[in-house]
């Protein structure tokens, strides 16, 4: 293979990745402007009760999950006290054998994106815990 093929292919690969890193900006905030009241809008609004704004979780808006992170997900959410990789295979469906394999992958991606915790026990024993 030719040195400058093979620098070709390491560019695409780069401008690639660095595709994935780049994060989600938020969307643009338009100004509110504030007029002064006046007699008039004293008078037409007096008993004016003030909004209360709910806020939801900004990392649900900024994370997108895949179908099957998203079952992972749900699964670790129902089971409070923590559950092991391999429960949570089996209660995704999958067979005894490679259901801790199945749920692994999920479970790393869900673990950097701050959604789940991972917690270390004896030897080498993991439970996972939704935050």
């Amino acid at each position: 293979m030719r040195i400058s093929h093979k620098r070709k292919v390491q560019l695409k690969l780069q401008k690639r990745l660095k595709g994935l890193v780049v994060e989600a900006k938020p969307a643009a905030v338009k100004a509110v402007t504030k007029k002064a009241p006046t007699a008039e809008t004293v008078k037409a609004a007096p008993a004016a009760k003030p909004v209360v704004e709910t806020q939801k979780p900004a990392m649900a808006a900024t994370v997108s999950l895949t179908p099957k992170q998203q079952q992972v997900l749900d699964i670790v959410m129902k089971n409070a006290e923590g559950i092991n990789p391999k429960g949570i295979g089996l209660e995704a469906g999958q067979e005894d054998t490679k259901a801790a394999s199945w749920a692994t992958g999920a479970l790393k991606k869900l673990a950097e994106d701050g959604l789940v915790e991972r917690i270390q026990l004896a030897g080498n024993k993991v439970l996972y815990k939704a935050l």
